[in-house]
């Protein structure tokens, strides 16, 4: 191919987590690389998505260790949160994060492009007044928050995540339009902080994804923490009042707060890209990918929340790694959505991998399936932890456990061994002989294998 300088074997456009994942393994395997970036390396994942939040999360649970410390004999009191040093601690994990990326990505000798990219051919991309092409194009531009009818963001009253994360202030009263994921973390985050907390959430559960056990111990949760959660009801209307914002609910129940937080998913950046003026098929915006990531145009792929499915950095991260295998003529194995753990970080913790009860029951039948439930009360790291929750799994009679589902605190450190089992297809069998440390909660997956497998022994089924 030309070697001129404006010339690579693959140009990414998007520095997110797939993005900034695929130049790395890309340039490691000998290919040369361009990143176009139009703000900062790491996309949302590191500057307002995943790692931010997870500090605000910390903070959090540091509110609540001072807060219940009579319980264990420490005499300790919240007094309140330092705003202005709470940003500070949060902005540093950030920081030190993206100074190290950007080392990394420079010592790899990958060309970086500051500015917006927009396509001008199939895999031509022009940013500011500099043209390249790449022998493979990936596209990697990530998503942004989403809205809804009515409720118009301004950054003051009503809010997004991005938002909510720069927020100079705490609320007394928020009210949080939507009860996923991020919903959930920052309703979590705000009460810990003392804040007054009702969520909103148009479907008939909180976690409308995770399996209805983990969502309905979620929901008794909240409840005890004083979070309140209306589900199955949308917001009529809004209106701005002295103090606040004023919610009309579809069933005409009225709430008054501080600020509203718009968490209702994410939508992808696509829109002005040029990708249907050279045929690159899109459906609602999102880019319309094969199993292996390729696009309707030859040497084009896409990855992370600009592709349906499941909006997780490290999805991104593992579909970026992917794409620089294809590229390189690897051969590697796809991603499969439904082996990628997820984990919603408030307090208690949900975690899975694989698919829910109901979902299996669905695709198998009724009678193909069991399940077993071991309560984290008979867990001692638990009780240590003064935690409440469970672990569920979901398997096929006489075949491989096929979901796994966990809330409590810290359940998240869980999920890389239960994507091992749902990943490797593994029998209860295979699993009940593997040791795991005392007193741990990963105990709790080993004793619930056990049950599964017809010889529980603590257990509480």
């Amino acid at each position: 191919m030309d070697n001129s300088a404006d010339s690579f074997d693959l140009v990414i456009l998007g520095a997110g987590s797939g993005g900034y994942a695929c130049a790395l393994r890309a340039a490691q395997l000998g290919l040369r690389v361009a990143l176009v970036e139009k703000d900062k390396l790491g996309g949302t994942c590191l500057h307002v998505g995943c790692i931010p939040t997870k500090a605000l999360l910390h903070a959090a649970e540091v509110a609540d260790a001072a807060r219940e410390s009579a319980h264990v004999g420490i005499r300790a009191s919240f007094d309140g949160v330092d705003v202005p040093a709470l940003h500070t601690y949060k902005d540093g994990v950030v920081n030190r994060l993206h100074k190290g990326l950007t080392g990394l990505i420079r010592g790899r000798g990958i060309t970086v492009l500051e500015g917006e990219g927009r396509l001008i051919g199939p895999r031509t991309v022009q940013v500011g007044d500099r043209r390249v092409t790449g022998e493979h194009l990936v596209l990697a531009t990530g998503s942004r928050p989403r809205s809804v009818p009515g409720l118009e963001v301004d950054g003051e009253r009503v809010l997004t995540s991005d938002h909510a994360l720069r927020l100079d202030r705490i609320p007394t009263r928020a009210v949080v339009v939507g009860g996923g994921v991020i919903g959930c973390e920052f309703a979590s985050v705000w009460r810990s902080f003392g804040v007054e907390v009702t969520i909103v959430e148009a479907l008939p559960r909180l976690l409308p994804g995770e399996d209805e056990a983990s969502s309905a111990a979620l929901a008794r949760a909240f409840r005890k923490r004083g979070i309140t959660a209306r589900t199955g009801v949308g917001v009529a209307s809004a209106e701005r009042t002295d103090d606040g914002v004023r919610l009309h609910l579809s069933d005409e129940e009225i709430l008054d707060a501080d600020v509203v937080l718009v968490a209702v998913g994410r939508g992808p950046v696509t829109d002005d890209l040029g990708l249907a003026d050279h045929g690159i098929a899109t459906d609602r915006g999102f880019v319309v990918v094969d199993e292996r990531c390729r696009t309707s145009v030859p040497g084009v792929f896409a990855v992370g929340d600009i592709v349906p499915g499941l909006q997780l950095a490290h999805r991104g991260f593992a579909q970026g790694l992917f794409v620089a295998e294809e590229i390189a003529g690897r051969d590697p194995r796809p991603v499969e959505d439904e082996t990628i753990p997820r984990v919603t970080y408030c307090e208690p913790e949900v975690a899975s991998v694989g698919i829910t009860e109901a979902v299996a029951r669905e695709r198998y039948g009724e009678d193909a399936v069991t399940a077993v439930t071991y309560d984290l009360a008979g867990n001692g790291r638990s009780q240590i932890l003064r935690t409440q929750g469970f672990v569920k799994l979901v398997r096929r009679v006489d075949g491989p456990v096929v979901g796994i589902h966990l809330v409590g605190a810290r359940v998240g450190e869980l999920v890389a061994e239960a994507q091992l089992i749902v990943g490797w297809e593994a029998h209860p069998d295979d699993v009940t002989p593997l040791l795991h440390a005392h007193p741990t909660q990963g105990e709790a997956i080993g004793e619930a294998h056990l049950a599964l497998a017809g010889s529980p022994l603590h257990a509480h089924t």
